[in-house]
Protein backbone atom coordinates (compact mmCIF):
# COMPACT_ATOMS: atom_id res chain seq x y z
CA UNK A 1 0.00 0.00 0.00
CA UNK A 2 2.82 1.90 1.10
CA UNK A 3 4.57 1.39 -2.96
CA UNK A 4 1.18 2.23 -4.78
CA UNK A 5 0.75 5.91 -2.89
CA UNK A 6 4.46 6.97 -3.30
CA UNK A 7 4.08 6.15 -7.29
CA UNK A 8 0.50 8.01 -6.93
CA UNK A 9 1.73 10.37 -5.50
CA UNK A 10 5.03 10.54 -7.81
CA UNK A 11 2.32 10.69 -10.76
CA UNK A 12 0.36 13.71 -9.21
CA UNK A 13 3.31 16.06 -9.11
CA UNK A 14 4.84 15.01 -11.94
CA UNK A 15 1.29 16.00 -13.80
CA UNK A 16 1.31 18.96 -11.92
CA UNK A 17 5.21 19.88 -12.99
CA UNK A 18 3.62 19.20 -16.76
CA UNK A 19 0.89 21.52 -16.01
CA UNK A 20 2.54 24.16 -15.07
CA UNK A 21 4.38 24.51 -18.34
CA UNK A 22 7.74 23.33 -16.98
CA UNK A 23 8.05 20.27 -19.01
CA UNK A 24 6.57 22.43 -22.60
CA UNK A 25 9.47 25.28 -22.27
CA UNK A 26 9.96 25.21 -25.58
CA UNK A 27 6.29 25.78 -26.15
CA UNK A 28 6.36 28.24 -24.11
CA UNK A 29 9.33 30.07 -25.41
CA UNK A 30 7.26 30.38 -29.10
CA UNK A 31 3.94 31.35 -27.28
CA UNK A 32 5.87 34.00 -24.96
CA UNK A 33 6.54 35.54 -28.26
CA UNK A 34 3.20 36.68 -29.34
CA UNK A 35 0.85 36.07 -25.88
CA UNK A 36 1.16 39.85 -25.32
CA UNK A 37 0.45 40.75 -28.19
CA UNK A 38 -3.04 38.45 -28.64
CA UNK A 39 -6.20 39.10 -26.63
CA UNK A 40 -9.64 40.28 -26.95
CA UNK A 41 -10.46 43.09 -24.61
CA UNK A 42 -13.64 44.19 -23.50
CA UNK A 43 -15.04 47.18 -24.41
CA UNK A 44 -18.58 47.31 -23.46
CA UNK A 45 -20.69 50.34 -24.39
CA UNK A 46 -18.22 51.27 -27.27
CA UNK A 47 -19.67 52.74 -30.49
CA UNK A 48 -18.60 50.93 -33.39
CA UNK A 49 -17.27 53.01 -36.20
CA UNK A 50 -19.67 52.45 -38.57
CA UNK A 51 -18.10 54.46 -41.73
CA UNK A 52 -15.42 52.12 -42.28
CA UNK A 53 -15.62 50.29 -46.08
CA UNK A 54 -15.92 46.82 -46.15
CA UNK A 55 -16.59 44.11 -49.21
CA UNK A 56 -19.23 41.86 -48.50
CA UNK A 57 -19.00 38.41 -50.18
CA UNK A 58 -20.59 39.15 -53.68
CA UNK A 59 -18.13 41.77 -53.98
CA UNK A 60 -20.29 45.12 -52.95
CA UNK A 61 -18.55 47.94 -51.41
CA UNK A 62 -20.81 48.79 -48.25
CA UNK A 63 -19.87 50.51 -44.95
CA UNK A 64 -20.14 48.58 -41.89
CA UNK A 65 -23.37 51.40 -40.79
CA UNK A 66 -25.12 49.49 -43.79
CA UNK A 67 -25.41 46.43 -41.58
CA UNK A 68 -26.68 48.43 -38.85
CA UNK A 69 -29.64 49.82 -37.27
CA UNK A 70 -32.84 47.69 -37.84
CA UNK A 71 -31.64 44.32 -35.61
CA UNK A 72 -28.93 43.76 -33.25
CA UNK A 73 -25.49 41.82 -34.82
CA UNK A 74 -23.31 38.86 -33.84
CA UNK A 75 -20.06 40.02 -35.15
CA UNK A 76 -17.20 37.24 -35.92
CA UNK A 77 -14.11 38.47 -36.10
CA UNK A 78 -11.90 35.70 -38.16
CA UNK A 79 -10.34 34.56 -41.28
CA UNK A 80 -11.49 32.32 -43.59
CA UNK A 81 -8.10 30.51 -44.34
CA UNK A 82 -7.41 29.81 -40.77
CA UNK A 83 -6.79 26.17 -40.35
CA UNK A 84 -7.46 25.80 -36.48
CA UNK A 85 -9.83 27.87 -34.51
CA UNK A 86 -11.65 30.65 -36.61
CA UNK A 87 -13.81 27.43 -38.37
CA UNK A 88 -14.60 25.95 -34.61
CA UNK A 89 -16.25 29.59 -33.78
CA UNK A 90 -18.06 29.59 -36.51
CA UNK A 91 -18.92 26.34 -36.26
CA UNK A 92 -19.80 26.68 -32.29
CA UNK A 93 -22.26 29.67 -33.39
CA UNK A 94 -23.98 27.79 -35.71
CA UNK A 95 -24.39 25.31 -33.54
CA UNK A 96 -25.56 27.10 -30.94
CA UNK A 97 -27.74 29.36 -33.51
CA UNK A 98 -29.84 26.37 -34.55
CA UNK A 99 -31.84 25.53 -31.15
CA UNK A 100 -32.86 29.43 -30.82
CA UNK A 101 -36.36 30.75 -31.28
CA UNK A 102 -34.91 34.16 -33.48
CA UNK A 103 -34.11 33.81 -36.43
CA UNK A 104 -31.19 35.56 -38.60
CA UNK A 105 -31.79 37.98 -41.23
CA UNK A 106 -35.32 38.70 -38.64
CA UNK A 107 -34.08 39.01 -35.43
CA UNK A 108 -30.04 39.48 -35.35
CA UNK A 109 -28.01 39.80 -38.33
CA UNK A 110 -24.10 37.46 -38.54
CA UNK A 111 -21.89 39.43 -39.52
CA UNK A 112 -17.61 37.50 -40.20
CA UNK A 113 -14.99 40.10 -40.56
CA UNK A 114 -11.87 38.71 -42.27
CA UNK A 115 -8.60 40.09 -40.46
CA UNK A 116 -6.85 38.94 -43.03
CA UNK A 117 -6.49 42.10 -46.15
CA UNK A 118 -5.52 39.11 -48.43
CA UNK A 119 -8.37 38.02 -48.77
CA UNK A 120 -11.45 38.49 -51.39
CA UNK A 121 -15.34 38.11 -51.64
CA UNK A 122 -14.73 34.96 -53.68
CA UNK A 123 -13.32 32.85 -50.63
CA UNK A 124 -16.19 35.06 -48.98
CA UNK A 125 -18.77 33.65 -50.20
CA UNK A 126 -17.59 30.05 -50.37
CA UNK A 127 -17.83 30.19 -46.55
CA UNK A 128 -21.07 32.03 -46.77
CA UNK A 129 -22.63 29.25 -48.15
CA UNK A 130 -21.08 26.78 -46.16
CA UNK A 131 -22.67 27.93 -43.21
CA UNK A 132 -25.97 28.80 -44.86
CA UNK A 133 -25.86 24.83 -45.35
CA UNK A 134 -25.08 24.19 -41.96
CA UNK A 135 -27.51 26.43 -40.55
CA UNK A 136 -30.24 25.57 -42.74
CA UNK A 137 -33.37 27.86 -42.39
CA UNK A 138 -35.09 29.02 -45.28
CA UNK A 139 -34.90 32.76 -46.56
CA UNK A 140 -31.35 33.52 -43.77
CA UNK A 141 -29.66 34.63 -46.81
CA UNK A 142 -29.81 37.94 -45.94
CA UNK A 143 -29.09 37.59 -42.32
CA UNK A 144 -25.51 36.20 -42.78
CA UNK A 145 -22.40 38.86 -43.77
CA UNK A 146 -19.27 37.43 -45.04
CA UNK A 147 -16.73 40.63 -45.45
CA UNK A 148 -13.32 41.48 -46.68
CA UNK A 149 -11.22 44.57 -46.43
CA UNK A 150 -8.49 46.51 -46.56
CA UNK A 151 -5.98 46.75 -43.56
CA UNK A 152 -7.01 50.27 -42.24
CA UNK A 153 -10.50 48.75 -41.54
CA UNK A 154 -9.76 45.72 -40.30
CA UNK A 155 -7.45 47.35 -37.64
CA UNK A 156 -9.89 50.06 -36.65
CA UNK A 157 -12.63 47.82 -36.61
CA UNK A 158 -10.62 45.03 -34.46
CA UNK A 159 -9.42 48.44 -32.14
CA UNK A 160 -12.48 49.47 -31.26
CA UNK A 161 -13.67 45.93 -30.16
CA UNK A 162 -10.76 45.44 -28.24
CA UNK A 163 -9.77 42.27 -30.60
CA UNK A 164 -6.15 42.30 -30.41
CA UNK A 165 -3.87 39.71 -33.26
CA UNK A 166 -0.74 39.70 -34.69
CA UNK A 167 0.66 37.98 -38.25
CA UNK A 168 3.66 35.63 -38.34
CA UNK A 169 5.43 36.20 -41.89
CA UNK A 170 7.14 33.79 -42.07
CA UNK A 171 4.20 31.01 -42.05
CA UNK A 172 1.59 33.25 -43.08
CA UNK A 173 -0.55 32.66 -40.55
CA UNK A 174 -2.21 34.83 -37.25
CA UNK A 175 -2.25 34.28 -33.83
CA UNK A 176 -5.58 35.82 -32.68
CA UNK A 177 -8.19 34.75 -29.83
CA UNK A 178 -11.49 33.24 -30.42
CA UNK A 179 -14.89 34.77 -29.64
CA UNK A 180 -17.94 36.75 -30.80
CA UNK A 181 -19.24 39.96 -29.60
CA UNK A 182 -23.05 40.79 -29.63
CA UNK A 183 -23.46 44.54 -30.87
CA UNK A 184 -26.78 46.74 -30.26
CA UNK A 185 -28.73 47.59 -33.55
CA UNK A 186 -27.21 51.36 -33.06
CA UNK A 187 -23.66 49.94 -33.22
CA UNK A 188 -22.53 49.94 -29.38
CA UNK A 189 -20.62 46.65 -27.79
CA UNK A 190 -23.55 44.79 -25.74
CA UNK A 191 -21.61 41.43 -24.57
CA UNK A 192 -18.51 39.76 -25.88
CA UNK A 193 -18.46 35.45 -26.13
CA UNK A 194 -15.30 33.89 -25.60
CA UNK A 195 -14.27 30.60 -26.99
CA UNK A 196 -15.95 28.17 -29.54
CA UNK A 197 -18.70 27.04 -27.47
CA UNK A 198 -21.54 29.98 -26.54
CA UNK A 199 -24.63 28.12 -24.71
CA UNK A 200 -27.96 28.94 -26.69
CA UNK A 201 -30.11 30.46 -23.84
CA UNK A 202 -27.56 32.60 -23.24
CA UNK A 203 -27.42 33.44 -26.34
CA UNK A 204 -30.48 34.05 -27.21
CA UNK A 205 -31.30 36.38 -23.91
CA UNK A 206 -28.54 38.91 -24.77
CA UNK A 207 -29.59 39.28 -28.51
CA UNK A 208 -33.14 40.15 -26.82
CA UNK A 209 -31.63 42.17 -24.63
CA UNK A 210 -29.16 44.35 -27.28
CA UNK A 211 -32.09 44.64 -29.21
CA UNK A 212 -33.42 47.30 -26.43
CA UNK A 213 -30.29 48.73 -26.82
CA UNK A 214 -28.78 47.07 -23.19
CA UNK A 215 -25.49 46.27 -22.48
CA UNK A 216 -24.42 43.96 -20.72
CA UNK A 217 -21.78 43.09 -17.96
CA UNK A 218 -18.68 42.16 -18.37
CA UNK A 219 -17.26 38.20 -18.09
CA UNK A 220 -14.62 36.02 -17.30
CA UNK A 221 -11.33 36.35 -18.89
CA UNK A 222 -10.74 32.52 -19.81
CA UNK A 223 -9.74 32.48 -23.53
CA UNK A 224 -8.43 30.25 -26.05
CA UNK A 225 -5.64 31.79 -28.51
CA UNK A 226 -4.81 30.04 -31.84
CA UNK A 227 -1.31 29.77 -32.78
CA UNK A 228 0.28 28.38 -35.88
CA UNK A 229 2.69 25.04 -35.68
CA UNK A 230 6.44 25.43 -36.79
CA UNK A 231 7.07 21.73 -38.43
CA UNK A 232 10.45 22.70 -38.48
CA UNK A 233 11.04 23.26 -34.80
CA UNK A 234 8.39 20.80 -33.58
CA UNK A 235 6.65 23.49 -31.61
CA UNK A 236 3.44 23.23 -29.95
CA UNK A 237 0.91 25.58 -31.19
CA UNK A 238 -0.34 28.76 -28.56
CA UNK A 239 -3.95 26.77 -28.04
CA UNK A 240 -2.68 23.26 -28.03
CA UNK A 241 -0.37 24.39 -25.22
CA UNK A 242 -3.59 26.21 -23.17
CA UNK A 243 -5.59 23.10 -23.78
CA UNK A 244 -2.36 20.54 -22.15
CA UNK A 245 -1.98 22.71 -19.20
CA UNK A 246 -5.83 22.40 -18.86
CA UNK A 247 -5.85 18.63 -19.18
CA UNK A 248 -3.04 18.35 -17.27
CA UNK A 249 -4.14 20.35 -14.30
CA UNK A 250 -7.26 18.61 -14.42
CA UNK A 251 -5.45 15.75 -14.39
CA UNK A 252 -3.43 16.53 -11.28
CA UNK A 253 -6.56 17.72 -9.46
CA UNK A 254 -8.33 14.40 -9.99
CA UNK A 255 -5.40 12.31 -8.85
CA UNK A 256 -4.97 14.87 -5.96
CA UNK A 257 -7.94 13.96 -4.65
CA UNK A 258 -8.24 10.32 -5.03
CA UNK A 259 -4.66 10.51 -2.78
CA UNK A 260 -6.88 12.35 -0.12
CA UNK A 261 -9.62 9.86 -0.51
CA UNK A 262 -7.71 6.95 -0.20
CA UNK A 263 -5.21 8.38 2.81
CA UNK A 264 -8.86 8.67 4.58
CA UNK A 265 -10.07 5.68 4.32
CA UNK A 266 -6.77 4.24 5.70
CA UNK A 267 -6.72 6.71 8.25
CA UNK A 268 -10.27 5.45 9.64
CA UNK A 269 -9.93 1.99 9.11
CA UNK A 270 -6.81 2.48 11.44
CA UNK A 271 -8.77 4.14 13.61
CA UNK A 272 -11.58 1.66 13.73
CA UNK A 273 -10.08 -1.81 13.86
CA UNK A 274 -8.58 -1.51 16.93
CA UNK A 275 -5.52 -3.59 17.89
CA UNK A 276 -4.38 -6.00 15.18
CA UNK A 277 -5.31 -9.72 15.85
CA UNK A 278 -2.22 -10.94 13.83
CA UNK A 279 0.31 -9.78 16.67
CA UNK A 280 0.53 -11.80 20.24
CA UNK A 281 -0.78 -9.89 23.06
CA UNK A 282 2.28 -11.04 25.70
CA UNK A 283 1.11 -11.62 29.81
CA UNK A 284 2.06 -9.47 32.04
CA UNK A 285 4.32 -12.25 33.70
CA UNK A 286 6.51 -12.29 31.15
CA UNK A 287 7.80 -9.07 31.53
CA UNK A 288 9.57 -10.51 34.52
CA UNK A 289 11.35 -13.57 34.70
CA UNK A 290 10.65 -16.34 37.29
CA UNK A 291 12.42 -16.30 40.47
CA UNK A 292 14.19 -19.69 40.81
CA UNK A 293 12.99 -21.09 43.50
Amino acid sequence: MRAARSFILATVFELAFVAGGSASLQAQETAGNVVNQVGFDQKLGVQLPLGLRFRDESGRELTLGDLFGRRPVILAPVYYRCPMLCNQVLNGLTRSLKPLSLDAGKDFDIVAVSINPDEKPELAAMKKLSYLERYDRPGSESGWHFLTGEEASIEALTRAIGFRYTYNPRTQLFAHAAGVVVVTPDGRVARYFYGIDFPANELQAVLERARQGRVGAPIGRLLLLCYDYDAATGKYTLSILKLIRVLGTATAVALGSFVLVMFRRERSQRRGTGPRDDFPVQDDSSDHPARPR
